[in-house]
C-alpha cells in the first residue's frame, strides 16, 4: 500500500480491502470549488480540527449537502502544513478508538488547502488575504487552545510580541489575534462583508475571549492611526462580525504507538509521529474517541453549511453557555483533572488504567454524582446525568483510549477555578452546606500535594507544564513530603487567591478540610492512597 496521498485514493479496492472508508465525492472538484469562492477558513491545524471539525465538513460533503471544503491555516506550528499537510495531499487518517477494542478507519479529505499564517510568508499571507476578501466567505472558525487568545502575560503586562503588533500596525502582524485584526481590517477595506468568527476551543466564553483580544487589538491600531474608527464599529456590528460562543467536547490524545503499528502492519506507509520545531507530536494519523458534541451559538451573518446535518447542536448563546458549564464544571472537565494529579501521584500514565482503581473511581463518582450534580446546570440539549453516566461507564475506561492524566494535570491552575470553584459558589449561592463536600477538598487537597513534584512512593516526580507553577512551589518550598511537621500554614496563600479559585477560600470552612487532607498526604509513601481511601470511604 503506497503512502496516503490523493493519487493513492484512486486504489480504492485496496483500501476498503483494509476496512477504510474513503471520501465519497469528487475531491477534486470540491478542491476547486473551495479555491474559487471560500467559505470556510481554520485557524489551528492540530489533532482537534483534523479528527472533529474536518470530519464534520467530510460527511456534509459526503451526503451531498455542502460542496465546498475547509482551509486549513496554522498560526503556531508551522512544521505541521509543511510534514503533515503537504507530504500527504491535506489528507488525514482518521481512527476511532472504540471501547470494544476495535477501530473504525477513515480518510478525511475535506481540507482543501493548508497554509502558514504567518506575517513573514509573503505568498501564504496573499492568499490569506485572498480568501478574506472574499465576499461568500462564511466562517472563520479557531482550535488554537485557550492559550492563544492571550495578550497579557501573568503580570498583566502586554506579551512583547502584542506590543510590536500595536505598535507597528496591521501589515507585520505576527501574534494570531493581532493576525485575525489584521485579515478582518483587508475584509473590512474590500466591502465590510459579514462574517462568523468562531472559537471552537474548549474554554468556557470562547467567543467572548476571541472578540475582546481582537477588539483590544482594533482599539490600539484605532488610537496609533493604523486604522479608522469605522473599521471599530464594524468589528462592533454583529450583523457584520459575529462572534458566537460554543462548546467542544471530544479527546484527541497524542499519536499513539498501538495505532501507528496497526497501520503499519497494513503496510500503510509514513504513518510515524514526528515531533516538530515547537515541540508537537503529530502524525499523518488521528486517534480519537468516538464521542463528540459541538454546540455552536446559531449566528453566522453571511450563511453557514448545515452543520446540524452533521450532528452538531445549533442554539442560542444561552444554551451553548449551560452545555459549556455542564461540562466544564460538573460532568467531564472536574473528574478529568481530580483523577489526573492523583494519577500521577499514584503512578499511572493512563487514564482508563486509572479507572480500574476502585479509590480513583470513588472519587470521581462521589465529584460528578453526589457533588456536582445537585447544583448541575442543565443545557436542556443534553442530560447531564446521562453525560456523566457515558464519561464514567464508556469514556474514561476506554482502554484503547491513549490519554495520560500527565496531558491533563498541565495548566491545572488556570483550570480549578471553573472545574471546582463554579461548583463552591453554587453551594454558596443555594445555601448548601460547603461541609457536604469531600471529593472537591480532596480534589484540590490532591493538586497541591502533586506540585511538591514527589509521588506517592516518595520518589520526584515532573510536574506538568503550568504558568504559576513556579509561583505555587515557591510558596510551597520548605514542606517536605514525609514530614507533616514542615507545614505551617503555607497554603493560607493560595488558597485565598480568588484569582486561581474563583473566591477566596480561606472564608469558608473547606480551607481547614483541604488543610487536613493536604497535611495527611504528607505523611510519608502511602499517605496520598490512605488518605484518599480513608476520605471516601469513612
Amino acid at each position: 500500500m503506497p503512502t496516503m496521498n490523493q493519487a493513492s485514493l484512486a486504489d480504492k479496492a485496496a483500501w476498503e480491502k483494509l476496512n477504510i472508508k474513503l471520501p465519497r465525492y469528487d475531491r477534486a472538484a470540491m478542491i476547486a470549488a473551495t479555491k474559487k469562492h471560500p467559505v470556510w477558513v481554520h485557524f489551528g491545524a492540530g489533532n482537534i480540527f483534523r479528527g472533529f471539525i474536518a470530519a464534520l465538513l467530510q460527511k456534509l460533503l459526503g451526503d451531498g449537502l455542502f460542496d465546498r471544503g475547509i482551509i486549513a491555516a496554522d498560526t503556531f506550528d508551522y512544521d505541521i502544513i509543511d510534514k503533515i499537510y503537504k507530504p500527504f495531499d491535506n489528507l488525514t487518517m482518521m481512527v476511532t478508538l472504540n471501547p470494544d477494542g476495535t477501530t473504525s478507519r477513515e480518510i478525511v479529505g475535506s481540507v482543501a488547502e493548508a497554509l502558514k499564517a504567518d506575517s513573514a510568508d509573503a505568498d501564504g499571507m496573499a492568499r490569506l488575504v485572498e480568501i478574506f476578501t472574499d465576499p461568500g466567505l462564511q466562517i472563520a472558525s479557531f482550535t488554537i487552545t485557550e492559550k492563544g487568545y492571550a495578550l497579557y502575560r501573568p503580570d498583566g503586562s502586554l506579551m512583547p510580541v502584542v506590543q510590536a503588533d500595536m505598535s507597528e500596525g496591521p501589515e507585520k502582524a505576527r501574534h494570531a489575534m493581532s493576525l485575525m485584526a489584521a485579515l478582518l481590517y483587508a475584509r473590512y477595506k474590500a466591502g465590510e462583508y459579514p462574517l462568523a468568527v468562531v472559537s471552537m476551543d474548549n474554554c468556557s466564553h470562547n467567543g467572548e475571549k476571541l472578540q475582546a483580544s481582537i477588539m483590544t487589538v482594533a482599539e490600539a491600531w484605532r488610537e496609533k492611526g493604523f486604522v479608522d474608527a469605522g473599521f471599530i464599529a464594524y468589528l462592533s456590528d454583529e450583523n457584520k462580525i459575529a462572534f458566537p460562543w460554543s462548546m467542544i467536547d471530544k479527546i484527541t490524545p497524542r499519536p499513539h504507538r498501538m495505532v501507528q503499528e496497526a497501520l503499519a502492519a497494513d503496510g500503510i506507509s509514513d504513518m510515524a509521529p514526528i515531533v516538530t520545531s515547537k515541540n508537537t507530536f503529530i502524525a499523518a494519523f488521528v486517534n480519537a474517541e468516538r464521542p463528540q458534541y459541538l454546540v455552536v451559538e446559531d449566528k453566522f451573518p453571511n450563511g453557514r453549511p448545515p452543520l446540524e446535518k452533521a450532528g452538531v447542536y445549533m442554539t442560542d448563546r444561552e444554551t451553548v453557555n449551560k452545555a459549556e458549564r455542564m461540562k466544564v464544571t460538573t460532568c467531564l472537565n472536574p473528574l478529568h483533572t481530580a483523577m489526573s494529579v492523583y494519577g500521577c501521584m499514584l503512578g499511572y500514565t493512563l487514564i482508563c488504567d486509572e479507572m480500574k482503581d476502585p479509590d480513583i473511581v470513588a472519587l470521581i463518582r462521589r465529584l460528578g454524582y453526589a457533588e456536582g450534580l445537585p447544583v448541575v446546570i442543565d443545557p436542556g440539549i443534553l442530560d447531564p446525568k446521562a453525560f456523566i453516566d457515558e464519561v464514567v461507564e464508556q469514556r474514561l475506561p476506554n482502554p484503547f483510549m491513549p490519554d495520560a492524566p500527565q496531558r491533563i494535570a498541565t495548566d491545572t491552575s488556570q483550570k480549578v477555578g471553573i472545574r471546582f470553584g463554579e461548583t463552591i459558589k453554587s453551594y454558596i449561592a443555594e445555601g448548601k452546606d460547603l461541609n457536604e463536600l469531600v471529593a472537591i477538598p480532596l480534589a484540590i487537597a490532591g493538586w497541591l500535594r502533586y506540585l511538591l513534584a514527589v509521588d506517592d512512593r516518595g520518589e520526584a516526580l515532573e510536574v506538568s507544564d503550568d504558568p504559576l507553577k513556579d509561583d505555587l512551589q515557591a510558596i510551597l518550598s520548605g514542606i517536605e513530603a514525609g514530614r507533616p511537621e514542615t507545614y505551617n500554614g503555607q497554603l493560607g496563600r493560595i488558597l485565598g487567591n480568588a484569582s486561581i479559585f474563583g473566591s477566596d477560600l480561606n472564608k469558608t470552612p473547606l480551607c481547614r478540610k483541604i488543610e487536613r487532607f493536604f497535611v495527611a498526604e504528607l505523611a510519608g509513601p502511602g499517605a496520598v492512597r490512605k488518605t484518599l481511601h480513608e476520605a471516601l470511604n469513612p
